[in-house]
């Protein structure tokens, strides 16, 4: 036999042994899917696939799901058929096995009845379907042919003519109506346009108001030629008070509810400012609601003003529940009472946790965290955290045998749920703006090698305009880093090698002054065929400082600030993310960052904390960790990377990266993804013992690249990642030897195991 002969061989026996059909009895038809034609005249055939499509997906049942044309998942419940209730096959039964959908199961008249009334509702009110079955051997299909008509469009859109409140509200509504002239009639946005306008209306203080006191009403008959006339009109029936504008008389804010508590208590309340303040007095002080209290009295009703006070309520941190009432108190005119109870929850919580991570030089290790948490530490719903930490981590690969790292440290953190300053700030969205002061100490042990010591302090604020933007503005930003117990063998790699990176990273550091952050996120939002990441950060250091004293390096004029010489300059970091929808289960997801340091006055290069470092499995995925750059260097050709596992953490003070990933669902908990990356690192100036570094007009020669392939598990808690790179250029070789395309194999791969998306 030939090859191709032992193929169709193979095939024929793949098809016998997945064959379903044999399974039933001989009575049975396997339901195998159904076809709707749209016939008429008075459709495009772009509109007929929409419609084909939109129809298609509204039949029922569905029939057997299939893979690679083959109906899997059936022939494995036939296989699995069993009588217990557990084991190996019960499990495959349930979990993998799919039942088989019989053609008894179809009702045909039915779904032409779903599927005509659909075409009605979207404008082809003279459509007629019929349906019917095809049936061959043991499967049977359906086919629906649907004859839409003409479909009819907007001649006119007629808003309320009357003046009294309600009338000119809704007409005042009409700018950002749902309905067009022109469009074609459709159900589902005339009942949207409904809820548009009562949603408006709420905005404006008519409280008691409901998308049913409006009624739609159409004429085709007017118009003719295929068009309709639609006037929105308020239903007579429609009560006094949801005509009325109400406005808020008194605001009563209970901050120790329970379901007990079945008294008003109004005798006992306490007034701050605009609101009053009932019970609580002993555990919350009444100015803490001043930032979600965001109705006054004497205001028109404003319903997402009401709802971000809600929200404000929530982000307090106290409290674990809220609700509210309105009371109408005054029958005769729109004015409204407004409750809102709060249910504390326990003030203080000690937490421990024992967590799995991998850091961004590709350790992986783990960290006990013991926090301590107060809610309410001065009764203004203040946020007081002291977290202690422990953790060990390991660096793993075929290149990176790195010596363990140990950490031990303590942070405490306040945060204030309003802005402490001179000014006074005020929002009305849906975010509670806080002030945070946090500290905190950090040991860091490299085994064998030295150990650093880490002050930090920071003090700033943070405010949200809304759901996908955020700032963060640090007045002082305050660190020191010295370094303790260098040992012999660090110093020794310093002086053989004349790497100064090994030097840089056990200097002392100081830096201290403000930064700014801004964040947009909108990747949270499913819906979206395109979403879109921004983090934006500028950090300066020391800039008055260094130009009132005169500091100037390159001069020999080093200044100190208590005893050791500060870092100063001006530090920018930019990354965006895109990802665009392929398909319900597939989609392209992208990433570029730019991020540049520039050292000035008393520093020539950035301090080791705040450069820049590439590679490993968030980044490059082709190269190890921290071992690509800066530029064109090489660490390989130092004397202390020969014959040895010891490798520097190569750092930069400009970055640029560029990712692109393929991701899609295989089956199950399963993704796969294809991926290329690209980028470097460079020093903003020359250094000695470090060629090449520099960045320079010839950077674009110097960037990496990588591809490489991975799977995903998708445990719902976690997202475990399995990534196999192949680098594709590397800057540290010669110009003719950079291409390694020709060098691609699983001996020179890179394999990254990680939690979470790369990006």
């Amino acid at each position: 036999m030939t090859k191709r002969s032992y193929i169709f061989v193979l095939i024929a026996v793949l098809l016998s042994a997945c064959s379903t059909t044999k399974y039933l009895a001989p009575d049975q038809k396997l339901y195998t899917g159904a076809q709707v034609k749209v016939i008429d005249k008075n459709t495009t055939k772009s509109e007929s696939k929409a419609l084909t499509e939109e129809l298609e997906d509204l039949l029922r049942p569905k029939p057997n799901a299939k893979i690679l044309g083959l109906r899997f998942k059936l022939w494995v419940y036939e296989k699995t058929k069993t009588n217990k209730v557990r084991g190996l096959r019960h499990y495959l039964n349930t979990h993998f096995g799919e039942p088989p959908v019989l053609a008894s199961s179809v009702d045909v008249v039915k779904n032409s009845a779903i599927l005509q009334n659909r075409l009605q509702n979207e404008s082809y009110f003279v459509a007629q379907v019929n349906g019917d079955t095809i049936s061959k051997k043991q499967t049977t299909k359906a086919v629906y042919t649907a004859q839409t008509g003409p479909a009819y469009h907007y001649h006119k859109i007629e808003f309320p003519q009357d003046k009294d409140d309600l009338d000119t509200a809704v007409t005042g509504t009409a700018k950002q109506s749902f309905l067009k002239v022109g469009d074609k009639y459709n159900l589902d946005i005339i009942k949207n346009e409904r809820i548009r306008i009562d949603a408006k209306l709420k905005e404006e203080g008519f409280y008691y108001f409901a998308p049913e006191d409006l009624i739609m009403k159409y004429d085709s008959s007017s118009a003719g030629n295929h068009q309709v006339d639609m006037f929105v009109k308020i239903k007579e029936t429609t009560p006094d008070e949801a005509r009325w504008i109400y406005k808020i008389r008194n605001i009563y804010v209970y901050p120790h509810y329970t379901l007990k508590d079945t008294a008003a208590k109004l005798d006992s309340a306490i007034k701050y400012r605009w609101y009053n303040v009932i019970g609580g007095g002993n555990t919350v002080n009444p100015y803490t609601f001043k930032n979600s209290v965001l109705l006054h009295p004497k205001d028109i009703y404003n319903r997402t003003t009401h709802n971000n006070s809600l929200s404000r309520f929530i982000e307090l941190g106290p409290f674990t529940y809220v609700k509210n009432r309105f009371d109408d108190v005054t029958p005769d005119s729109p004015f409204l009472d407004v409750y809102y109870y709060l249910t504390q929850a326990k003030r203080k919580s000690l937490t421990a946790e024992i967590i799995a991570r991998q850091t961004s030089a590709n350790y992986d290790g783990t960290q006990f965290n013991l926090s301590f948490r107060n809610k309410n530490t001065f009764k203004g719903a203040e946020l007081l955290t002291v977290t202690f930490f422990v953790s060990s981590d390991k660096q793993f690969g075929a290149y990176n045998n790195g010596l363990s790292v140990y950490q031990f440290g303590v942070k405490p953190s306040l945060s204030w749920p309003r802005f402490i300053s001179p000014f006074d700030f005020e929002t009305d969205n849906a975010f509670i703006p806080r002030t945070i002061l946090s500290t905190g100490y950090t040991l860091i042990d490299r085994a064998q090698l030295y150990r650093l010591n880490s002050f930090d302090v920071s003090w700033g604020y943070q405010w949200k305009p809304n759901l996908h933007r955020q700032n963060t503005l640090d007045l002082l930003d305050f660190t020191y880093v010295n370094a303790g117990n260098v040992s012999a063998r660090y110093t020794d790699s310093i002086r053989r090698s004349g790497n100064p990176t090994l030097k840089h990273v056990i200097d002392n550091q100081l830096t201290f002054g403000p930064s700014f952050s801004y964040m947009y996120d909108n990747t949270t939002e499913d819906f979206r065929t395109n979403s879109f990441y921004y983090m934006g950060k500028v950090s300066l250091s020391a800039n008055i400082y260094g130009l009132l004293t005169g500091a100037d390096t390159l001069s020999g004029k080093v200044r100190t600030l208590f005893g050791t010489p500060f870092d100063q300059y001006i530090k920018l970091e930019n990354e965006i993310r895109y990802f665009h929808k392929l398909g319900p289960n597939s989609k392209l997801a992208t990433r570029f960052m730019v991020d540049v340091g520039l050292p000035y006055g008393n520093s020539t290069i950035l301090p080791y904390t705040q450069q820049f470092f590439i590679g490993g499995p968030n980044s490059l995925r082709g190269f190890q960790a921290r071992t690509i750059g800066p530029g064109a260097f090489d660490y390989r050709t130092l004397e202390e990377a020969k014959g040895t596992n010891f490798l520097p953490d190569e750092s930069g003070d400009i970055k640029i990266e560029a990712n692109a990933e393929y991701r899609s669902k295989l089956f199950s908990i399963v993704e796969g993804a294809f991926f290329v990356d690209a980028g470097n690192i460079w020093l903003m100036r020359p250094h000695n013992g470090l060629p090449g570094a520099a960045f320079g007009k010839n950077f674009l020669s110097q960037v990496a690249v990588d591809g490489g392939f991975g799977l995903r598990f998708n445990l719902s808690v976690l997202i475990l990642r399995t990534d196999l790179g192949f680098p594709l250029v590397d800057p540290s070789q010669s110009s003719g030897q950079r291409n390694l395309f020709n060098q691609i194999s699983f001996r020179h791969s890179v394999f990254n195991l990680a939690i979470g998306y790369p990006f």
